[in-house]
């Protein structure tokens, strides 16, 4: 079932039932309103009646006009003794004619049903001193009071029914109005899911709700997301295999010629296994950083712990200074800095940095490490060759290289920077490249400082 249909049987079920219960309030509380007031006019008649000096006294009870002059056409007044004898009556109506006479020596009212008709009555005793004498018996029929009760009926059936049929449109027009965002998405999906290619839905100019706005801008931003993501991917790919290309080729050359003539001569033969050796290991450093990239673009990548950011700068200092033999200096404003993040992909992150400054500088690399308002901020100074100033925005591009910084001969896939701005991104970090040609390059990087 749609939710169009859904949302309109909810409405229409749930209005049917408020309906019905009003409408059984409004009938009850008009019976019981109306019923009041026919008792007080027949209890007002029975006071005025009281102080008539006839009735007051029991005497001339049995006087044919005596009844005469309170008598209305709905109603039967009559005056009943002990022994159930009628001494008294006024009325024209067959069917409270009908009615026993029954004598009664305390107040009564009351309501009975004859014939289909409600009659109201009323009882009082008549006294002759301390002895009651006779009994005055007030019978009035409601047949006016239940006719405006079945119009009232009628009336409330009718507006009932207008209001559900009212509710039906209404409801069927709101949840079309309501769901055609929906709609659309749902046609925009099975569309893109048809011809392969990613489209956003587009706003249309009539003014809707804001929870929808947002599903339709939200759905529109997942799609924008899914093709900068596909366009990368594509991109990716694209310079992967041209990357691929170059090594492959070298090592299918030299292998072809090892085949045709390398087995005789030894200079071609040494030459050849080289090359062979140097380019296999660049499609292994390519392979490997492919897929560390592939891997930080899961979400679970990283494992937080609280960990000292200049226990982990020294140890990583010490160590690429005994590998490599350059001076790397390390300036920190405290003993002790601490932030939370992954301790190892930290480490990785200023392997790369540091890497790049050792190969295109000759200098000593300073690194200075600082804590300010709850920012961990580290810096990574050498003073190489520079990056010019047009070439910074693309530096963190994947398989990106500087002209005439970042060639082969350094051994680089142009993927180490891509990983870095990965690591940053994760730690929800910052990073600022500032850089002269001939001058030198300083990398800034800026960390909150978050607590477990």
């Amino acid at each position: 079932m749609t939710l169009r249909k859904r949302f309109t049987l909810f409405t229409i079920f749930w209005l049917i039932f408020i309906l019905i219960l009003f409408n059984i309030f409004v009938y009850f509380y008009v019976i019981k309103i109306t019923t009041e007031s026919e008792e007080e006019v027949i209890a007002n008649k029975v006071t005025i009646m009281l102080e008539n000096p006839r009735i007051q006294s029991g005497r001339g009870l049995n006087t044919p006009e005596l009844l005469n002059e309170y008598y209305n056409v709905n109603e039967m007044i009559r005056i009943i003794v002990p022994n159930n004898r009628v001494v008294n009556i006024s009325g024209s109506d067959p069917l409270l004619l009908q009615l026993p006479a029954a004598f009664e020596s305390e107040h009564r009212t009351g309501m009975i049903t004859k014939g289909g008709e409600r009659i109201l009555y009323m009882r009082v005793p008549l006294y002759e001193g301390n002895r009651v004498i006779a009994m005055l018996e007030i019978n009035r029929i409601l047949d006016e009071l239940d006719n405006y009760l079945q119009v009232l009926v009628a009336a409330l059936s009718v507006t009932s029914a207008g209001a559900i049929l009212f509710a039906i449109f209404g409801t069927y027009w709101f949840t079309s109005r309501l769901t055609a965002p929906i709609q659309q998405m749902v046609n925009t999906m099975r569309e893109i899911d048809r011809s392969g290619k990613l489209r956003q839905i587009e706003l249309s100019s009539r003014e809707e709700s804001a929870e929808l706005l947002q599903l339709v801008r939200a759905f529109n931003q997942m799609i924008g997301r899914l093709d900068r993501t596909f366009e990368k991917q594509k991109q990716f790919v694209a310079d992967a295999s041209h990357e691929l290309k170059t090594p492959l080729t070298v090592i299918s050359s030299y292998a072809g010629m090892l085949k045709r003539w390398g087995r005789d001569d030894e200079s071609l033969r040494d030459e050849a296994i080289e090359a062979i050796d140097k380019e296999a290991n660049r499609l292994q450093n390519l392979t490997k950083s492919m897929l560390t990239l592939a891997e930080a673009e899961q979400e679970d990548w990283l494992k937080q712990e609280l960990f000292d950011v200049v226990h982990v700068v020294d140890e990583l200092a010490t160590m690429l200074q005994t590998t490599f033999g350059r001076q790397i200096r390390v300036k920190a404003g405290s003993k002790a800095i601490r932030m939370v993040g992954d301790k190892d992909k930290i480490r990785q992150l200023l392997v790369i940095l540091l890497d790049n400054a050792i190969k295109y500088s000759k200098d000593p690399i300073d690194i200075t490490l600082t804590l300010v308002r709850h920012i961990v901020k580290i810096e990574v100074k050498d003073k190489g060759m520079g990056i010019p100033e047009n070439e910074i925005p693309h530096l963190f591009e994947r398989f990106y290289r500087v002209d005439g910084a970042r060639s082969r001969t350094t051994g680089g896939v142009g993927l180490g920077l891509s990983i870095a701005k990965r690591i940053i991104d994760l730690h929800e970090g910052k990073v600022d490249v500032f850089s002269l040609p001939d001058l030198g390059t300083t990398i800034t990087l800026q960390f909150k400082q978050r607590k477990q």
